[in-house]
């Protein structure tokens, strides 16, 4: 976006990719204008030279934003469906007995690649093991 200069033709692939709301994108857009460097969507196929492709523009970058949110709320529905079904998310816990084993592998001298093969964990769990407090 810096380097862009008069002449140049900033393309994207969709305008959702571009920016998170329609107030970023116009801002975006408009610091683009302004630079003199044309501004091309390929999935939309936006022409914001003219007034009917700038109205089209508005119109995306507004449906653009209401996609994003929708999303953003049915993840949010889902995450909290199934957290009150019991199931959770995230990684699993590594127990206190594997944390036990892994200090005292590396004590006798064991590799972090050993170690994680051993107790089925990743290498940088071991990293992580270790540089807890106690």
């Amino acid at each position: 976006m810096e380097a862009a200069t008069s002449g140049d033709v900033f393309v994207v692939y969709k305008l959702e990719r571009l920016a998170r709301s329609t107030k970023e994108l116009y801002q975006l857009t408009d610091k683009l204008q302004k630079k003199g460097v044309q501004f091309v969507s390929i999935n939309d196929q936006l022409d914001t030279t003219t007034p009917t492709g700038k109205a089209m523009f508005g119109m995306l970058a507004v449906f653009a934003e209401f996609e994003r949110d929708v999303i953003q709320q049915r993840t949010k529905a889902g995450l909290e469906a199934a957290r009150k079904r019991g199931k959770l998310s995230g990684r699993p816990k590594v127990s206190d007995k594997t944390k036990r084993k892994v200090r005292a592998l590396f004590t006798a001298g064991e590799s972090a690649s050993d170690i994680a093969k051993e107790c089925d964990i990743a290498r940088s769990t071991v990293y992580k093991i270790l540089n807890e407090e106690d």
